[in-house]
């Protein structure tokens, strides 16, 4: 591997890698053996339905069960080499990028997986739009540490022309082309990958992306562990690089949906009563699907949440003008000061349920229908969201600001577990 880092213009720089991939014979199917990035599992449902799909799915990986944080990431460790020594996975001969297409329906995504120089935050070439959750970083960074490897690429955009020219061209030669691998998972979605490995591809690709920034669309975290296990090296080498998607959303637009907040042990009546003369509150005796529409038609007018979780919605908008001025911080833009993001946590969760923001009290969930059957379940109370619109957090990832953590999806995500990257291979 060159090791010289980023583009010398400060550019992308993406460069080839020897991907380890499961081998088809040895498991049941590589639908079964794959699974969402590790934050959206739902667990415990998905975790035990995806480690019973497969002996050898990828979540026995990215999330380990044991007692302890150390056992865990040190059982990854060895189930990683493990599966290495009885060839469930194996690494490709020659280092490639590789071409990945997701389609479902009228959903066409297609990006190329490769290992990205790692540029300093201030060099403004990888653009941040969500703050981070320091236990998880130090979670992710041991898990890596141990098993030396990137187990699931993180998802970036940049914009390009929205023409086939550079990478675009590149992908959309490959496609017409036999794929290494072609599956589709339970959620409806084919995945099929390519490798890339003619030096004057690679040499395209190269030259296109070093005139581009790209901003984070899933995988801050992993960012963040990147950065951190980088920092930790005192000569350069295969931390340099992390595992990334990169997408043109010019030619591929993504799409962006919220999460939802699982407030553990807050009933939903006495999250209404708290909410009493500082919101207004309407009840819908109504299905999610029309519950979610009168939200979207609620947030065009201002901050708007639905609460769920006591057989019933509730819709809550129109927040006090005051207790706005007094919650909010005043410094950032205006752009962050009216998002929903940022008025739940900074006025609802910390001045007016006064509610941590912790696992033990908040769970982030993907999935709204998920989120209400487990506030109904366990007598607490679901606050579904409203997504914001891509154009609203790219501008502000380029003023340099960070929305709330956990403020939007962006998808569809890669499936985790058709490619890894092994640093000892490096």
């Amino acid at each position: 591997m060159n090791n010289e880092g980023p583009a010398a213009d400060g550019g992308l720089r993406l460069i080839p890698f020897r991907g380890l991939r499961y081998v088809p014979e040895r498991v049941g199917s590589l639908a079964a053996v794959t699974s969402p990035p590790y934050d959206v599992v739902v667990r415990p449902d998905g975790l035990h339905h995806l480690e019973s799909a497969d002996p050898h799915n990828i979540v026995r990986l990215i999330l380990p069960q044991a007692t302890t944080a150390d056992d865990r990431h040190h059982q990854a460790a060895q189930t990683l080499t493990r599966w290495l020594e009885e060839g469930v996975l194996a690494a490709d001969d020659e280092p490639a990028l590789y071409v990945y297409e997701q389609r479902k329906g009228d959903v066409l995504q297609r990006g190329v997986i490769g290992a990205l120089a790692l540029s300093e935050p201030s060099d403004g070439v990888v653009l941040p739009h969500e703050g981070v959750m320091p236990d998880v970083v130090a979670d992710r960074a041991s898990l890596m540490r141990t098993t030396a490897a990137n187990l699931e690429p993180l998802l970036l955009t940049y914009r390009g022309s929205g023409d086939a020219v550079g990478t675009t061209a590149v992908i959309e030669r490959t496609v017409r082309r036999s794929p290494l691998l072609s599956t589709t998972t339970e959620d409806g979605f084919s995945h099929r990958l390519w490798c890339v490995t003619d030096a004057d591809e690679l040499a395209e690709v190269q030259e296109d992306l070093k005139g581009h920034q790209a901003m984070i669309a899933d995988g801050h975290h992993r960012w963040a562990t990147y950065l951190r296990l980088r920092a930790e090296q005192t000569s350069p080498g295969p931390w340099n690089y992390g595992l990334v998607l990169l997408i043109d959303s010019a030619r591929y637009p993504l799409q962006v949906r919220a999460i939802h907040r699982l407030l553990h042990g807050m009933p939903v009546d006495r999250a209404l009563t708290a909410l009493s003369g500082s919101f207004r509150v309407r009840h819908l005796d109504v299905p999610l699907p029309q519950a979610l529409d009168a939200l979207a038609d609620a947030v065009g007018e201002g901050n708007a949440f639905l609460l769920a979780g006591d057989g019933r919605f509730h819709l809550v908008d129109r927040p006090d003008a005051g207790l706005l001025n007094r919650t909010v911080p005043s410094g950032p833009p205006e752009a962050w000061r009216t998002l929903d993001a940022t008025v739940l946590h900074s006025t609802l969760l910390e001045q007016v349920w006064r509610i941590p923001d912790d696992p033990e009290h908040i769970a982030y969930i993907h999935d709204a229908p998920a989120a209400v059957s487990k506030a109904e379940r366990d007598g607490s109370t679901a606050v579904l969201m409203h997504p914001v619109r891509e154009d609203v957090v790219r501008e502000l990832a380029l003023q340099g600001v960070t929305m709330p953590r956990k403020s939007t999806s962006f998808g569809p995500k890669p499936a985790t577990g058709l490619v890894l990257r092994s640093l000892a291979l490096d």
